[in-house]
């Protein structure tokens, strides 16, 4: 493999459970960079879990916060930055991630999407008492424009965590050769 020279954050966006986190640390390894889930930082800058959050404060109080934890991290130079499903909705967050790092859109249908959040139940604000096929069919329908705005779409769907690694990693490469001054 040919070294890859990241000179600033590459950041994974897409829906809760298309695999930011556990794409993203294998990813940081291969690469020599650390890895950051936003929304543990998110947690740790709040004193409390991102469920705590928006049943205390609402979404739009997390959003808030989500939006000035995600601004520091873009500051702290290459890295692999994991951000929750929303975040990336957000117009401010967006354009901070487009003019700051390379963005990666981890694209996988609905229907394993659905599969991949049964396996964690309780975990996701989001699909709290909702019909999760509705509820994740509407947010991609909302948020896959926006997540088609990211430098790269990386199919992940149906691949083993070494194979997605890899892919991700040749479709940095591609991009880094096609965009050299990109990161």
């Amino acid at each position: 493999m040919q070294e890859i020279r990241i000179t600033k954050p590459v950041v994974l966006v897409g829906m809760m459970g298309a695999g930011k986190s556990s794409l993203g640390s294998r990813l940081a390894e291969r690469l020599g960079l650390v890895f950051v889930d936003a929304d543990a930082e998110i947690e740790t800058a709040a004193g409390m879990s991102i469920a705590e959050i928006f049943e205390a404060h609402g979404e739009s109080a997390f959003r808030d916060g989500e939006r000035r934890v995600i601004a520091r991290l873009l500051n702290n130079g290459p890295q692999i930055l994991a951000l929750g499903g929303g975040a990336f909705s957000d117009a401010t967050t967006r354009q901070n991630v487009l003019e700051k790092a390379l963005s990666i859109w981890l694209d996988v249908p609905v229907k394993e999407l659905i599969d991949r959040v049964k396996r964690k139940p309780g975990k996701r604000p989001l699909l709290a008492n909702t019909d999760v096929h509705e509820k994740l069919t509407t947010l991609m329908h909302e948020r896959g424009p926006l997540y088609a705005e990211a430098d790269i779409r990386a199919d992940v769907a149906r691949k083993s965590h070494d194979i997605a690694v890899a892919d991700l990693i040749e479709l940095i490469q591609n991009y880094l050769q096609q965009k050299p001054d990109a990161t």
